[in-house]
């Protein structure tokens, strides 16, 4: 088999989710909808955020830019799936390719270490109350996002530059609906093991540290909260990190079941199927999570909502 060069035309094959043409219009009805569902969510979060002074505080900027983060990494995969779903053309360039790769690892990146931030706010604000907009001052909160980012670029070039390392045969299906990167290690000809290892360990650096920084502020703050002696003060307490908990359950529930799934079974199918929840329903969960379970984010709206409609004309 003669191997493609990288410089030329280069496609590869988007197999998605079914080759069934009769569930095509259903998929893309129901992806449609993930999708505009994502958007709209997280795009209310950000103008309730931004419209009201009230949420100006660490807690809801860190917020504020996971909404950023969402909608990115949702835009990364769904509107290319949307697309080839609707033009019936699985094929995605290999320029393509690379940018879906580096984007999908640059927002999930960052959602992973947005949810660590937000795990330390949840810390201060229980921990240390008095103390809180000391500790967690703007410039803080500022550069704790920006070395978020700083770290997702990282990581996303180092993947980016693995994968352009790949030599690729004549097979050129991806058995996904995106670009993801044990499916493109899996189809390149050359080898593949120095590629395997970078990327294994720069992915369980940058999963672990988050992962870890999450586990230990939670165990401060359950540590401390089971010490409070009334029930109402340990409700207190619980509900003020309820929602953080629930997004964060759901994001590494869904991201560890893929890849569970896709070393138990060696089914492409299964893991493609685990895919859809942390890379679409996830993002999606995250601003209903947040303004369900938050009474200043119903207000926030609620208020947005009534200046817009003082502006309408009757």
């Amino acid at each position: 088999m003669g191997l493609y060069n990288l410089t030329s035309n280069l496609e590869f094959l988007l197999l998605g989710l079914s080759e069934n043409h009769e569930l095509q219009p259903l998929l893309f009805i129901l992806f449609l909808l993930i999708y505009l569902l994502t958007v709209l969510g997280n795009v209310l979060i950000i103008l309730a955020i931004s419209s009201d002074s009230h949420l100006h505080s660490p807690m809801y900027f860190f917020l504020y830019n996971l909404s950023l983060s969402d909608i990115g990494f949702s835009s990364t995969t769904i509107p290319k799936m949307l697309v080839n779903i609707q033009t019936h053309n699985k094929s995605i360039t290999y320029a393509a390719c690379l940018t879906q790769v580096s984007f999908f690892f640059l927002f999930g990146c960052m959602d992973s270490l947005l949810l660590a931030v937000m795990a330390y706010d949840r810390w201060v604000a229980i921990l240390y109350p008095l103390h809180y907009q000391v500790i967690l001052n703007p410039r803080l909160c500022r550069y704790l996002v920006v070395m978020s980012f700083c770290i997702s670029l990282i990581d996303s070039q180092v993947h980016c530059f693995m994968v352009s390392q790949l030599k690729f045969c004549t097979n050129i299906e991806i058995p996904h609906f995106f670009c993801d990167v044990p499916e493109l290690l899996k189809l390149a000809c050359s080898d593949t093991s120095i590629n395997s290892i970078v990327i294994f360990l720069v992915s369980i650096t940058v999963g672990f540290l988050p992962a870890s920084g999450i586990f230990y502020s939670y165990y401060k703050i359950i540590s401390s909260v089971v010490r409070v002696p009334s029930f109402w003060g340990k409700y207190k307490a619980f509900s003020t990190c309820g929602s953080h908990l629930s997004v964060v359950c759901l994001f590494y529930g869904t991201g560890l079941g893929v890849y569970l799934s896709s070393s138990i079974s060696s089914s492409s199918k299964k893991s493609v199927v685990a895919s859809v929840m942390y890379t679409m329903v996830v993002p999606m969960m995250n601003p209903f999570i947040y303004s369900l379970r938050n009474k200043d984010i119903k207000k926030a709206l609620q208020k947005f909502f009534s200046q817009i409609m003082c502006y309408l004309p009757m």
